[in-house]
């Protein structure tokens, strides 16, 4: 393993005759951190401090990102969820805490929904739900997104130019990110060849009822969600990205057993903007769950 990504010692497992690298510290309630596009676990780093060692904080690279392998498949919504099943169930885990980010939420609350009894609580921010029409995605993202989702414009963006992690990832950190994130980010995705992840996700965001499996499927988890009485924690920002102002007052009213927590400004990566508040927030959160 290159360990160049984590401040932690990485781990590795064979999932799927590829190798998927994680992190695993701490001892006690498992908490569970799911990253999404095109981040990897290091986006907890400055989150994990605070559950430790209190708590048994794992945290993947999912297939294709950070220091996971990138086997020839297609990184469609479903080949990332058997992956994940199977971390899972090769781990043993169960009576998980999630905390969940952008495609992480999908893939947890998916999880989740299916393995309810194996669920202890949910903690999630700039999460992803259904989008029923383009113009609920957001007048900018809509823009951006159609030319994701053009075959020849989203290729050259995504894959030559590589402008998730150029464009997208760097405008959505208020502060900014330093050189050395920067390049841990880059660091996965430094080929061409190395960006079919990164293409394949902003095409699987459900909007306006496309693709039909994927948004099936997040209308599934989003309807559980607001159903159920496991224990939330969601937190949000303004302006927000995946969530608004407005959405998010809409989720405090409509979702059960919920803590909601302004964390300040923001876009989307809040992990990089309010590290801090975050890992206070989660660990006391956690603490009244546990006790």
């Amino acid at each position: 393993m290159k360990d160049f990504q984590s401040p932690y010692k990485m781990k590795g497992i064979e999932i799927l005759n590829s190798q998927m690298t994680y992190i695993d510290e701490g001892y006690g309630p498992t908490i569970l951190f799911l990253h999404g596009n095109p981040t990897s676990s290091y986006l907890w780093r400055n989150i994990i401090p605070y559950m430790l060692p209190h708590y048994r904080c794992i945290a993947p690279d999912l297939i294709g990102f950070g220091e996971s392998d990138k086997p020839q498949i297609r990184y469609k919504f479903e080949d990332h969820a058997n992956y994940l099943e199977q971390f899972i169930k090769s781990l043993h885990l169960e009576n998980l805490i999630l905390v969940l980010h952008d495609w992480g939420s999908a893939l947890g609350f998916d999880w989740a929904r299916r393995h309810e009894s194996q669920v202890r609580g949910l903690v999630f921010m700039e999460f992803m739900h259904p989008f029923p029409t383009w113009q609920d995605f957001g007048e900018q993202g809509a823009a951006i997104f159609k030319k994701f989702r053009d075959p020849e414009i989203g290729r050259k963006l995504l894959v030559e130019e590589n402008f998730f992690i150029e464009g997208v990832l760097a405008g959505g950190v208020l502060k900014g990110l330093e050189k050395k994130d920067m390049d841990v980010y880059r660091q996965p995705f430094l080929s061409p060849a190395d960006r079919e992840p990164l293409y394949r996700f902003p095409n699987e965001v459900p909007i306006a009822g496309e693709p039909v499996n994927v948004y099936a499927m997040a209308t599934a988890y989003h309807d559980w969600l607001l159903k159920t009485d496991i224990s939330k924690l969601f937190l949000w920002v303004t302006p927000g990205a995946l969530i608004s102002v407005e959405k998010a007052a809409w989720y405090e009213k409509n979702l059960k057993n919920c803590k909601s927590v302004k964390l300040g400004n923001g876009s989307h990566y809040v992990q990089e903007d309010h590290p801090d508040k975050i890992g206070l927030e989660i660990a006391s959160w956690v603490a009244n769950l546990v006790e």
